[in-house]
């Protein structure tokens, strides 16, 4: 902000009229910035820190593993996972998809990012590495259900061959 320009409400209320509808301002004339006080919220707004659900699609791939220690792999991680809906897998690549519940998509894809080499070690996963990501929140996952072009409903839930 430059020297002089003042960040309150006191400037933001002296912008409006009578009717608490923005004036109209001239031209080049600065707007006064306004801020919200710490614990201060929109009368409407939802509080952010809540946790919402977001459904996770994480794409890995690598070098040719072995089928049936890969199936045992991914039934371990499902089961050290327990919100762990699906897995698809093929020799060099396997998808999972799960519900994370987090406050925001930003920390729902910073968990999905460490799923695979946080469990590599106790689920015996292969050193495979991430090549893909999607974090939707819930009524986007089922807005596009609704609409017939999102991902097909994790069913069979369980880990199963491309």
């Amino acid at each position: 902000m430059r020297p002089g320009a003042a960040a309150s409400r006191d400037g933001a209320a002296a912008s409006r009229g009578r009717s608490g509808g923005a004036v109209a301002r001239a031209a080049g004339e600065e707007r006064t910035l306004t801020s919200v006080a710490a614990g201060d919220s929109f009368q409407h707004e939802e509080p952010a820190d809540l946790p919402r659900l977001w459904h996770v699609t994480l794409s890995v791939s690598g070098e040719e593993a072995p089928l049936k220690e890969l199936r045992r792999a991914l039934e371990q991680l499902a089961h050290d996972h327990p919100f762990l809906l699906t897995s698809r897998y093929a020799n060099d690549h396997a998808e999972i998809r799960y519900w994370e519940e987090a406050r925001d998509l930003h920390d729902a894809a910073a968990v999905a990012l460490r799923l695979w080499g946080e469990h590599r070690q106790t689920a015996g996963l292969p050193p495979w590495e991430i090549v893909g990501l999607e974090v939707i929140d819930r009524q986007t996952y089922h807005q596009r259900i609704a609409e017939g072009y999102g991902p097909p409903p994790a069913s069979p839930v369980g880990v199963h061959p491309f």
